[in-house]
């Protein structure tokens, strides 16, 4: 298996808490940004979500918190997709600083919503290969 999708970020201090730490909502911010960036590299857009009808929704988002982030630290934020059939995939991601240490680790639950009939779609894996001009990056 190839290595999974990756960006690097690094840790603004506005986005610290008073111990210095990352604050805990901004690892949910780099996730959502590697998930968005997977999908551009993909060649997935907004505007060709919205005009296929349907919409990336988030049902659940687990964080296990490993080591502290401070300010001025560079992290890679993988992001791998996995599908099980139905509704619903799977969103496996992990913060690792530059020197390999694992910050924390990242699960999500996501579906894609008609925009019309706001229900989840069937097989959601189809939108992104139809979608995709490189659906390997989704695993397809």
């Amino acid at each position: 298996m190839s290595e999974p999708f990756s960006v690097r970020i690094t840790v603004r201090g506005y986005e610290t808490d008073v111990q210095g730490h990352l604050n805990q909502s901004v690892y949910i911010n780099y996730a959502e940004h590697a998930r968005w960036s997977l999908l551009q590299a993909a060649g997935i857009s907004q505007a060709g979500l919205i005009a296929k009808g349907v919409g990336p929704v988030a049902l659940e988002t687990t964080i296990r918190y490993k080591r502290e982030l401070l300010a001025g630290d560079e992290v890679d934020v993988s992001c791998t997709f996995e599908w099980g059939g139905g509704k619903t995939f799977r969103i496996e991601q992990t913060v690792t600083k530059a020197d390999g240490t694992v910050a924390a680790e990242l699960s999500a639950v996501g579906g894609l919503l008609d925009l019309t009939a706001r229900r989840m779609v069937a097989n959601p894996q189809d939108y992104f290969k139809e979608l995709a001009t490189d659906p390997s990056l989704f695993g397809l």
